[in-house]
C-alpha cells in the first residue's frame, strides 16, 4: 500500500491575515468552464495527465466541491494558479479541505500559493468551519514552509509521519512541531 500523503491541519480559522495580492496579478473564484485552465495548472504540479472532462468527472462534478471555494490567481485574465475547498471529513477531523493548490512554474516564488490558500481559509471561516486540512508530500518543500507562515501544522496520521516529518523540517531548517 502506497504511503498517505502528509497532513497538515489549521486548528483555528480565526485571526487570519488580511489577503494581499501580488502586483500585476487578481483573485477570482471559479467559473464554469474553467476546467481547462485549471488543468492547465494541475498539469505543471499534480500529476500530468489532467483533462478538461477529467476535472469535471472527478473535481467539479463532485459533491464535496465548491464553486465559491475555489480560486484562481490570474495574470492578465490568464489562471496561473489555484486551490479549492472541499467539503470532505476524513475520519478524525473536522474540518473542511484545502485542495489542488498549485501554481505554473513561472509564477511560482511570487507568494500565490499563499495568496489562494489563504482565501480558501477565509472563505471557510466565512461559511463556519472552525479550522481546515491538507494533505502535502515530502518533497514539496516550498509549499511546506508558505502552509506553516499560514499557521498549519503536522498531524502525525500514521507512524511513518514523525519520521517523515522530521525529514522534511531538516530541509526547511526548523524543529517538528
Amino acid at each position: 500500500m502506497p504511503e498517505q500523503q502528509l497532513r497538515m491541519v489549521h486548528p483555528d480559522l480565526e485571526g487570519l491575515p488580511e489577503i494581499s495580492v501580488p502586483d500585476g496579478y487578481a483573485l477570482r473564484t471559479y467559473r464554469s468552464g474553467d476546467e481547462a485552465a485549471w488543468c492547465e495548472i494541475m498539469n505543471t504540479g499534480i500529476g500530468t495527465d489532467w483533462t478538461a472532462e477529467k476535472c469535471r468527472m472527478e473535481l467539479t462534478e463532485t459533491e464535496p466541491f465548491m464553486a465559491d471555494g475555489c480560486f484562481f490567481a490570474t495574470r492578465s485574465g490568464q489562471a496561473v494558479a489555484t486551490a479549492c475547498a472541499y467539503d470532505v471529513h476524513p475520519e478524525g477531523v473536522s474540518a473542511a479541505q484545502v485542495h489542488m493548490v498549485c501554481a505554473k512554474p513561472a509564477h511560482r516564488g511570487r507568494g500565490l500559493g499563499r495568496l489562494v490558500t489563504l482565501a480558501v481559509l477565509r472563505f471557510m471561516r466565512e461559511r463556519g468551519y472552525a479550522a481546515a486540512f491538507l494533505g502535502t508530500d515530502d518533497f514539496r518543500v516550498p509549499a511546506v514552509r508558505t502552509y506553516l507562515g499560514l499557521g498549519f501544522v503536522p498531524d502525525y496520521v500514521e507512524d511513518s509521519h514523525r519520521l517523515r516529518w522530521s525529514a522534511v523540517f531538516a530541509k526547511i531548517g526548523e524543529q517538528p512541531a
